[in-house]
Formats: structure tokens, C-alpha cells, sequence
């Protein structure tokens, strides 16, 4: 039987919303949706790609601390407040997962702070080698 493992990143929504950055359960990884903002200088860029760069640098911490990479990435599920906004995204992803080829669903939602133009969650899956 597998123990669930919680991580979070300190953010004070996780508080707020009773939820963990990311959940290990065996070999699997879910990283919850993550944004741009950048939790150590407490700020957010008002760039769309900037903000997705920071977002997958939050994306990787998380994995990293469950044991994973963006490499072990089966699925990553992308909201952006603007559907004009995909046209910038959309390099960022194919230059992170070109060769991972995760599935991937964008879905153009409003986001929870008007500063949030991304939100991206992934979910991993990790084996032991050999």
C-alpha cells in the first residue's frame, strides 16, 4: 500500500484552500496548478511568457522534491486568462516538451488574481530504474 506524501511550497493559497502544492501516491506525482508568481521575491511579472517560465521553475521545484522531473510528465493541463495570450505560451511548452510529449489540455478560464494570466498543473509518474 502506498503512503501519500504532501509537499507544499509555502504559498498562502495552499492555506487558504486546504490543499498541497503536490501529492506523491507510489509512483505518481500531482502538482497542483501553479502560476508566476515567484514565492522567495513575493512578485509577479505582468509578462505572459515570463510568467510561464516561472510558473514550470515553481512546476520543477515541486517535482523535484517528489523525486521527478519534467521528464517523468504524463499530462499537463494549461489555463490561461487570455486566449490571445496562447500564442506566447504555446513556444514555451513545445521548447520544455518537445520531446516529453506529455497529453496536454488549454482551457481559456479567468483566473483567481486579476495578476494571473497562467496557471499550469501537471501530473507525473515516476519508475524505479532498471
Amino acid at each position: 500500500m502506498s503512503k501519500r506524501r504532501l509537499i507544499s511550497s509555502g504559498s498562502s493559497f495552499e492555506e487558504l484552500a486546504g490543499y498541497s502544492r503536490a501529492v506523491v501516491d507510489g509512483e505518481w506525482v500531482f502538482v497542483s496548478g501553479c502560476t508566476g508568481f515567484d514565492y522567495a521575491a513575493g512578485t509577479i511579472s505582468d509578462d505572459v511568457v515570463e510568467q510561464t517560465h516561472q510558473t514550470f521553475r515553481n512546476i520543477e521545484s515541486a517535482l523535484a522534491e517528489a523525486g521527478a522531473s519534467l521528464a517523468d510528465v504524463v499530462r499537463v493541463r494549461v489555463f490561461l486568462d487570455s486566449r490571445d495570450d496562447f500564442p506566447q505560451v504555446a513556444p514555451v511548452l513545445g521548447e520544455l516538451f518537445g520531446d516529453i510529449r506529455p497529453a496536454n489540455t488549454t482551457v481559456i478560464a479567468p483566473l483567481v488574481d486579476a495578476r494571473m494570466k497562467v496557471e499550469i498543473e501537471v501530473t507525473a509518474r515516476t519508475r524505479p530504474p532498471g
